[in-house]
């Protein structure tokens, strides 16, 4: 198995380096008749796509996306869905010396190790740009859940150890760290120009927020909501935490005040499958037992600091000598900005995979699905028949 794939009903294979000729990802198992056109993807591949400002890499990419299949007069048609974007500013020039040393906090030394050769122009799958495919694969699943009225918002929370004191999506796209806090986005705009000056970079954590998600999705052993939405963030190459709801702050708290207390349900509430219960806290953050409960999830994502830096570093070459190194290219002083639509994306993807794992955990909704009469089955202990049948 390579890897390059993700899911089991909604799948999606990435593929193409940093420094090829074009990247690129298949999507299958999407459903026909949604409209969709290459000005959906790009929408989310602009936020991504780099040299947007001083505070990402210069690297001139336009990112822009075709569809090459899966989609006929606007729509999908049940088929798998490729779509390409080819590179157009690579400088692998760049890139020679690294072939010579191992750089610290990349996947280099991994890489030998494991195949006994590495593409070292920019890292190659092991790249930032690999995550184009998983942005496009995530504006189609962002698609079908907004068809389901359910609401996946990402947003850099804190960066360089500056925290958002006010949560306000609408500044975001204000900002360019993608910060809905305007005060905390200037204070990193500060930090920023210093550890640049410095040469050196800065982490941060993305939040993500899923709102009007049903319960019971997920499965509660080896499939778990919380644990596969984990998996799919820890794919991303410069994560190296997350937390689901309190995460973990729970280990210092109590059972009295960690568990979150139900409440009867409101009877204007529309209805839904079984009850629709509120809770009065949420240190869970909307999965309990690895199935959501029907609050709004909150994950988080920690994002390293870029570990292509200017500065002056300690490694060894490919032979273990030691070799002082300056990393030379154009890359992002921090990750964060451009890696929140990627959580987005991430995100999307996974909800939509287990909610399509869910169709078939009941058999009322399978008979439903068929037109058939569940009630029939559960009186006479038969197959299901159709309503119009004696």
């Amino acid at each position: 198995m390579s890897g390059s794939s993700y899911g089991k009903l909604f799948t999606f294979t990435t593929w193409g380096e940093s420094h090829g000729k074009a990247l690129g990802v298949v999507v299958d198992g999407c459903p026909a008749g949604i409209p969709l056109n290459e000005t959906d993807i790009q929408a989310f591949l602009d936020r991504r796509k780099p040299g947007q400002n001083r505070y990402t890499t210069k690297r001139a990419e336009n990112d822009t996306v075709e569809i090459l299949s899966g989609v006929f007069e606007g729509r999908t048609i049940g088929t798998p869905i490729s779509m390409v974007v080819f590179n157009q500013d690579q400088r692998s020039r760049d890139y020679s010396e690294i072939a010579s040393y191992y750089r610290p906090g990349h996947a280099d030394y991994g890489f030998d190790a494991k195949y006994g050769f590495r593409d070292y122009r920019g890292g190659g799958r092991s790249s930032g740009r690999e995550t184009i495919g998983r942005v496009a694969a995530g504006a189609i699943a962002m698609k079908i859940l907004t068809a389901l009225g359910i609401e996946v918002h990402a947003y850099a929370e804190e960066i360089g150890g500056i925290c958002c004191e006010t949560v306000d999506l609408s500044l975001c796209a204000q900002n360019p760290f993608y910060m809905p806090d305007n005060q905390a986005a200037e204070q990193v705009r500060k930090a920023a120009e210093k550890r640049m000056a410095e040469q050196d970079s800065m982490g941060g954590i993305i939040a993500c927020q899923i709102k009007h998600m049903p319960a019971g999705i997920g499965e509660p052993v080896f499939e778990k909501l919380d644990a596969n939405l984990s998996k799919a963030l820890f794919s991303i190459g410069a994560v190296k935490g997350v937390e689901v709801g309190d995460g973990f702050a729970a280990a210092k708290s109590s059972g009295s005040k960690n568990n979150d207390s139900f409440l009867p349900p409101d009877p204007t509430d529309e209805p839904k499958r079984g009850l629709s219960l509120k809770k009065a806290s949420n240190h869970a953050g909307g999965i309990l037992g690895g199935l959501s409960d029907g609050s709004d999830i909150f994950i988080r994502a920690a994002v390293k600091p870029t570990p292509s830096i200017a500065r002056e570093q300690q490694t060894v070459n490919r032979e273990g000598r030691p070799v002082t190194i300056s990393i030379k290219g154009r890359h992002d002083p921090m990750i964060v900005p451009r890696a929140v639509v990627v959580v987005e994306a991430m995100t999307a993807v996974t909800l939509v995979d287990m909610l399509f794992a869910d169709m078939t955990s009941r058999m009322d909704s399978i008979c439903r699905f068929f037109g058939r009469d569940y009630r029939r089955l559960t009186k006479t202990h038969t197959l299901c028949k159709a309503p119009d049948e004696p």
